[in-house]
């Protein structure tokens, strides 16, 4: 009676101007239902999808590596499809008379165990008396050092009070597998000889059934899944952090990608972005694309406005005429010659690499020097070379025939010569993209292991992973005890905490 009342009371203006406001709030609210339910559509459609390929009838043949390479990608696939999807309201399950429910295998009892146990922080009533013991839940974690399996035997005491009759227990342990039975080291174990140490997952299964315990391909392939979407707010977080340095180094290279239902791979392209050696910031995200289209790079570094240290790929062009400063590679110009020498012993081939040497003899020597010292040492050494060098070159152009070998290796050192020379007024800058390049080179080891990658879903799933723990390594971490640790601390950790668990911001428990 009283809304009435107050409506009433309201001008026809302040009526329409209360209905406009409400009209929006709804189409507000309608968008954002319309835009949840297009992701879980796009979800659900690319999980039928995928279990379509897993489990439906295949025509095309191929080999038992190759296929058992495609089961573990499209198993970890929809393991991570299945962690992103919305939770569905819980249900009452029909029971059906004589069928009974798959159980999970207990752990074999000949496996060594630790005990761990967890009560409540005080055994005393909320009314004032005592509790009193009345039995315990026990779950069992499967957990691994490489050749043995052990196992976390978690015993949570039950106590209840004699009086009031309250029930008082400590809570489950949160899990990044919600009742898995890894442990975070088991996990962490798993993703380190996956992705590091680039060791398939029917290869680790194999591993694991000569240690005493058999864990199927498919139970890793959803293992490493469920991490993966677990650890892409880390990955979100150190991209964030990376994009804020004003130097990057930029590199990319080719993996296969096969589509679920084709017999042929096609090429997609792994993307790399690092800070510079000398950056108090040591970080390498990777990106995996489906090509090597400009626009993968103009996305990651979209607003970014520092010096690129790239190489001559035409992809990074745009971002140059938007802001972004070009830093070239003397590394690259260097190869030019080194090939041409290599292939005709070229005598101008071999009198610019010794004065490209001399310019690399400057850096070794400027290595522990501060930005401003090592700047000051280029001015005054390197710079007096490099302007040398351009007039000898300008001049050796004009003797030799245009089209050839010789004209081209100078020609692609010239149109570039203004980047070439920019890392001479800052200390910071690199002379070459070299250090992106070893980032990106276990991506050249995995390619011999991995045949190929799965799909785009898996190939992005690896680049997170790997973004992690190469990271951890630039900053001196052995990966197996940073993800070890960060998978045990995720599930509790703050959101607005995250960047603690980034591996420059990470320190070893036995540290803290």
């Amino acid at each position: 009676m009283s809304v009435q009342t107050d409506l009433n009371q309201l001008s026809s203006d302040q009526l329409r101007i209360l209905a406009g406001n409400l009209l929006q709030q709804v189409e507000r609210q309608d968008q954002a239902i319309r835009h949840q339910q297009a992701i879980n559509d796009k979800l659900t459609h690319e999980l039928a999808v995928l279990k379509r390929h897993r489990f439906g009838r295949r025509s095309e043949c191929m080999s038992p590596d190759q296929a058992s390479l495609l089961d573990e990608l499209v198993d970890g696939d929809i393991a991570a499809i299945e962690a992103e999807l919305p939770e569905p309201p819980p249900a009452v399950p029909a029971r059906t008379p004589g069928k009974q429910q798959p159980r999970r295998q207990p752990l074999p009892p000949e496996l060594p165990r630790t005990i761990i146990t967890h009560e409540p922080d005080s055994t005393e009533c909320r009314c004032g008396c005592q509790l009193k013991r009345i039995g315990e839940d026990v779950s069992e974690k499967l957990d691994y050092t490489p050749g043995e399996f052990t196992v976390e035997r978690h015993v949570r005491g039950k106590w209840v009070c004699r009086d009031c009759e309250t029930l008082v227990q400590a809570p489950v342990p949160a899990q990044v597998i919600d009742k898995g039975i890894p442990t975070s080291g088991l996990l962490a174990h798993v993703l380190v000889a996956k992705y590091a140490d680039h060791l398939p997952l029917y290869r680790q299964e194999s591993i694991f059934e000569r240690s005493g315990y058999a864990i199927a391909r498919s139970t890793l392939a959803e293992w490493v899944g469920r991490c993966g979407v677990a650890l892409q707010p880390l990955v979100d977080a150190l991209r964030e952090e990376l994009i804020q340095q004003p130097i990057l180094h930029a590199d990319e290279t080719p993996v296969p990608m096969l589509a679920p239902g084709k017999k042929k791979t096609h090429q997609a392209y792994i993307w790399a972005y690092a800070s510079t050696q000398h950056s108090a910031l040591q970080a390498v995200i990777y990106e995996f694309a489906p090509s090597r289209a400009g626009k993968h790079a103009r996305a990651f570094l979209k607003g970014w406005r520092g010096s690129l240290v790239c190489d001559d790929f035409a992809g990074y062009k745009a971002g140059f005429e938007q802001g972004m400063t070009e830093i070239a590679c003397w590394a690259h110009a260097r190869r030019k010659f080194y090939d041409l020498y290599a292939a005709k012993k070229s005598t101008v081939a071999a009198q610019a690499l010794d004065t490209i040497g001399q310019l690399y003899a400057i850096e070794t020597e400027a290595r522990g020097l501060t930005p401003e010292e090592r700047q000051q040492l280029r001015q005054a050494r390197a710079a007096p070379i490099i302007d040398e060098l351009y007039h000898w070159l300008i001049e050796q152009r004009q003797k030799v025939p245009k089209g050839s070998a010789t004209s081209k290796a100078i020609h692609y050192s010239l149109k570039r010569w203004p980047a070439l020379k920019r890392y001479l007024n800052d200390g910071d800058i690199p002379i070459d993209n070299n250090w992106v390049e070893n980032q990106i080179r276990p991506w050249a080891l995995g390619r011999k292991n991995w045949l190929f990658a799965g799909s785009l879903r898996s190939g992005q799933r690896a680049a997170a992973v790997m973004s992690l723990i190469q990271s951890a390594k630039n900053n001196g971490h052995d990966p197996y005890a940073y993800l070890k640790d960060v998978l045990e601390r995720l599930p509790t950790q703050k959101a607005s905490a995250i960047s603690e668990l980034l591996p420059h911001n990470w320190e070893p428990p036995d540290k803290m």
